[in-house]
């Protein structure tokens, strides 16, 4: 029996759920969804409200450069490129608990750890947490709010990581309502984070609310996180046809830019329960969203604790499984060609096999 084959347990549940919950995508993934994606994002707000939220957003000038400017200089230095900006990148899921903000930290981190400057945002209003996961929670004096308001400048609310060099942080509010973020404010705070960034990477909260259509409408590339679970990937469904219709560079269309790039970063994977069809394998995921996949996070014990340490897990180093997986999603997503590793189970040993 194969791990790539759907589950027997969970075959009529994948059936049922590609017809009523999940389209099966093709060549075109995105798009297939949109429909999907555009009745859930329009159920919690009155269709006035959407459409005067839609048409602002497709008639406002331009202060973040223009998509295309980024296009073709994915992994280029700014400074040898002076008509390039930093690349937007969105850690995003539609459901909460897949370890988007876990994934945010680390892989910022990674590419802190390979000299790119990077700056990771925290856009859960109320919520954030991200400074927790970074160890700076005690140094947050101005946020985003504060930014967005004119209270302190953008420089005065950035938070060095001391641990490592080429990593800053911007919190979000954790007194404010998500009503604060514009997106006129929001656009004039990524494109001074782009001027100074090669990589901003923006920690979406959960749903389709107005941080995560905030933080999903300026970025170049997506990472849509989801664990090995139907509820999960349905939600990433949903969230794969949002951000490929209302995103800016959705908006502008082609061949003016290019769409969203976007790829699919599998967390909390449990090769042995795969194995016994007890939850999704990679191949149905795969098959479900129709996304590459960027990386495979196995399940660790290590995260809660890494979380509470304020110390990203990717710290741990390449001899660690988790960490090891991170790695590699970086390097992936700087172009590199690598194998997924931690996804087939270890070998046996002989005195195992007998004594348990």
């Amino acid at each position: 029996m194969t791990a790539s084959a759907p589950t027997a347990l969970l075959r009529p549940l994948l059936s049922s759920t590609l017809r009523h919950g999940i389209t099966r995508h093709t060549t075109r993934p995105h798009i297939s969804s949109s429909v999907a994606s555009l009745a859930a994002f329009q159920h919690p707000f009155p269709s006035s409200q959407t459409t005067q939220i839609i048409r602002h957003l497709s008639s406002h000038p331009f202060v973040l450069s223009h998509p295309s400017s980024v296009d073709n200089a994915k992994g280029s230095d700014n400074a040898d490129n002076p008509s390039s900006r930093g690349r937007i990148v969105c850690i995003t899921s539609g459901k909460g608990g897949v370890g988007k903000t876990t994934s945010a930290a680390s892989f910022a981190t990674g590419l802190a750890m390979r000299g790119l400057k990077t700056c990771v945002v925290d856009f859960d209003i109320g919520l954030r947490n991200l400074d927790i996961h970074l160890g700076v929670e005690r140094r947050v004096i101005f946020d985003i709010v504060h930014v967005l308001t004119s209270e302190c400048t953008l420089s005065q609310a950035l938070i060095p990581d001391k641990k490592t060099p080429h990593l800053s942080m911007l919190a979000a509010s954790q007194t404010r309502d998500k009503d604060s973020l514009t997106i006129e404010g929001v656009e004039r705070v990524l494109s001074e984070l782009t001027r100074k960034f090669e990589y901003v990477v923006l920690d979406s909260p959960a749903g389709i609310e107005s941080g995560a259509r905030h933080a999903m409408y300026f970025c170049d590339d997506a990472i849509v996180v989801t664990n090995p679970e139907l509820s999960s990937c349905r939600d990433a469904d949903k969230m794969i046809g949002f951000v490929s219709s209302r995103s800016r560079r959705a908006e502008i269309g082609e061949p003016d830019c290019k769409p969203v790039s976007m790829t699919l970063l599998i967390t909390r994977y449990d090769v042995e329960r795969a194995e016994r069809e007890e939850s999704l394998a990679i191949e149905d995921m795969k098959d479900l969203l129709g996304l590459s996949v960027i990386g495979v996070i196995p399940e660790s014990k290590d995260v809660l604790t890494c979380t509470n340490l304020g110390t990203p897990i990717i710290s741990l180093g390449d001899g660690h499984p988790a960490a090891g997986a991170y790695m590699d999603m970086v390097d992936r997503f700087l172009g590199q060609e690598k194998e997924l590793r931690f996804v087939t189970p270890e070998p046996v040993s002989f005195f195992k096999r007998i004594f348990g």
